[in-house]
């Protein structure tokens, strides 16, 4: 079937001819969990309206994933209530699914697709997904497609992963404006009409009971400010939770890693860039490192859930600065200021929402063992290596840096940041990473803690984009420096000079030992 969805963005994991006699077209949301900006969900649509069949969304949350705690439920869970309040009323048949205990929606998918003329479902680099789809390719009786909306450019557009943001950078500046006019349509299920599917068949409801008892309209309406009432939202942060949250207690997942503040869902996520443009954005190029200055985007929760799409937050961006194409400047030399003909502060955060970020999703896609201490920079590997033996001004175990109970005061507030709020201050989490790599016996026991702690905790956690910070700490995407004794040529960070660079009255007061919420 011919599609408007580029043809790079998809890949086929069941070959097979689309089944006409089908009943529907099944949109399986696994990591695009949004309605808006969303290439796989154009494609279903597509498909649906050519078939002229009903369009299934069926989103699943299982329980065995690694990490798997209150607060990743929590996000997800919001978004789910988000997108039953909005398929409301349209011709479309939405299908939540949380499982209740480990196991239990096992052939759930297989199920559905049996009744499906096609499965489309959402490809990303990282973590579980990848197996799953090789897994749930094996059972799908039809067509399975899997398509790219991780980015403005398709994760196969490079034929590698790039070693350094430099080299990426001149590669993006040559290959990217010819998919700039290809962005996902902002609203997929805007006026379409399409035959409505008679209900999921009981028997499916009887086995596999939908999540609707976790999907209360006070749960959507801290997902989507835009639901609540001026009463509810007087004086209050609509992307902020109001009120009791969910009772997750009788789901076999981690009750001790809890919910933040913050909630999951298009509309807070949509509410957060409306006030990052608004009072962050044109401080952002000088002010994004600066703990008490709160100019620094915080999309990357909302990102990693899928929430939001990189295409939106580009497309707002570029609207506020009045941007075109044609606006691009210059060839494609990899500079980082003056390519896209933007304001500096617009260009500053361009460059981590694009380069950064999708150098990261690009690295993970080509390299399968994105993961692992192998896959450093053989320079860095050995440098560290090297200095391995280097005794060390404090060892401390993964036990007393959960607790933040080390004798640095800087690096104790940044990880009590992250156990309560989920985040870390962009600076900081780098001076985070860069101290445990000092604390510990060996590089790899510095990998293994730094993975530990980030997927547990952090809200953007288990993405393409926290590994490319992690292993950013051990040399990955960057270059050798002078040595130093326990570091080697890998770029050193100091407390004592964080100290000295930025104002850390404000963040130490909320999260030294005196302010801390813990």
């Amino acid at each position: 079937m011919a599609s408007e969805v580029p043809a790079i963005r998809i890949r086929t994991f069941v070959d097979a001819s689309i089944n006409e006699a089908g009943d529907y077209v099944l949109y399986w949301m696994i990591a695009n969990r949004r309605l808006v900006w969303n290439h796989a969900l154009d494609r279903a649509v597509e498909m649906a309206r050519s078939l002229e069949k009903p369009l299934l969304i069926f989103e699943a949350l299982r329980v065995g994933y690694p990490w798997a705690a209150d607060r990743h439920h929590q996000m997800i869970i919001d978004g789910m209530a988000h997108h039953r309040a909005r398929l409301d009323g349209l011709s479309v048949t939405y299908y939540p699914y949380v499982e209740p205990e480990e196991g239990a929606g096992k052939g759930l998918l297989q199920a559905l697709a049996g009744s499906a003329c096609a499965v489309v479902t959402d490809d990303t680099p990282t973590f579980f997904i990848p197996k799953m789809l090789r897994a749930a390719s094996a059972v799908v009786p039809c067509r399975m497609e899997a398509v790219d909306s991780c980015g403005l450019l398709p994760l196969r557009a490079a034929s590698k992963g790039h070693a350094a943001a430099y080299h990426f950078r001149r590669f993006l500046h040559k290959t990217l404006p010819e998919h700039l006019g290809e962005a996902p349509r902002a609203d997929p299920l805007g006026g379409v009409q399409l035959p409505e599917l008679d209900g999921v068949p009981d028997a499916f409801l009887e086995q596999w009971p939908p999540a609707h008892e976790l999907l209360a309209d006070e749960v959507f309406w801290r997902g989507d400010p835009t639901q609540a009432s001026a009463e509810e939202q007087d004086g209050r942060d609509p992307t902020k939770a109001s009120g009791p949250l969910l009772d997750l207690s009788s789901l076999p997942i981690d009750h001790s890693v809890t919910p933040t503040a913050t909630r999951g869902g298009h509309g807070a996520a949509r509410r957060r860039l409306d006030d990052f443009l608004a009072d962050g954005l044109e401080r952002y190029a000088e002010d994004r490192n600066d703990p008490d200055s709160d100019a620094a985007s915080r999309l990357s929760p909302w990102l990693h859930y899928g929430h939001i799409s990189a295409h939106e937050v580009f497309s707002a961006v570029a609207e506020q600065e009045d941007w075109s194409p044609q606006r691009i400047s210059g060839p494609p030399d990899g500079r980082r200021k003056g390519w896209w003909g933007m304001s500096e502060a617009a260009e500053s955060f361009i460059d981590e929402l694009v380069t950064w970020r999708e150098l990261g999703y690009g690295f993970c896609y080509h390299e399968s063992d994105y993961a692992s201490y192998e896959s450093l920079p053989e320079w860095a590997r050995e440098t560290l290596e090297a200095h391995a033996g280097d005794e060390r001004e404090h060892v401390y175990s993964l036990e007393e840096l959960d607790s933040a109970s080390t004798d640095d005061e800087i690096w104790n507030a940044a990880q009590r940041q992250l156990v309560h709020d989920g985040v870390i201050q962009n600076y900081l989490r780098m001076l985070w990473g860069k101290n445990i790599l000092a604390w510990t016996e060996h590089p790899r026991d510095a990998l293994d803690i730094m993975i530990e702690l980030n997927n547990r905790y952090a809200l953007d956690g288990r993405d393409p984009n926290s590994y490319s910070g992690i292993f950013w700490v051990m040399g990955r995407f960057d270059r050798g420096w002078p040595e130093r004794e326990v570091y080697g040529k890998v770029r050193t960070m100091t407390s004592r000079s964080t100290r000295k660079k930025l104002k850390l009255d404000r963040y130490l007061e909320r999260w030294g030992a005196q302010g801390s919420l813990l």
